[in-house]
């Protein structure tokens, strides 16, 4: 079947964050989404969930358990279950990526609260 986001189910997320869930089953997701300059979400992990996120515009910039990775158009970047991360939006113009999930990571999300010694 056919996809994109003129017809796929929308959602906000963050501080005006976009997703757009282009596959949804239990099994697999497979999102689009877009955050504007200066826009980040929060430090989080998932139990079950491993991700692979495909930058589409923009440049990423994550953080993966302390460390921190760039992430180019054209690039990706795969997360494994229970790894703490997050993405953020450092640049001037929009950040587009896929994130594909399997299993679906929604309902499988822990948000980190960071201590000192990860600030």
């Amino acid at each position: 079947m056919k996809k994109s986001i003129h017809h796929a189910e929308h959602y906000i997320w963050g501080d005006h964050c976009d997703g757009w869930h282009l596959v949804k089953t239990d099994t697999l997701s497979v999102i689009q989404e877009q955050m504007p300059p200066g826009t980040a979400e929060e430090y989080h992990f998932h139990e079950r969930a491993q991700q692979l996120f495909y930058i589409l515009a923009g440049q990423a910039h994550f953080e993966i358990e302390g460390n921190t990775f760039t992430v180019d158009k054209g690039e990706a970047i795969h997360v494994l279950p229970l790894q703490k991360h997050a993405i953020r939006n450092e640049g001037r113009q929009d950040l587009i990526f896929l994130v594909i999930s399997e299993p679906k990571s929604h309902g499988d999300r822990k948000t980190v609260t960071k201590g000192a010694d990860e600030a």
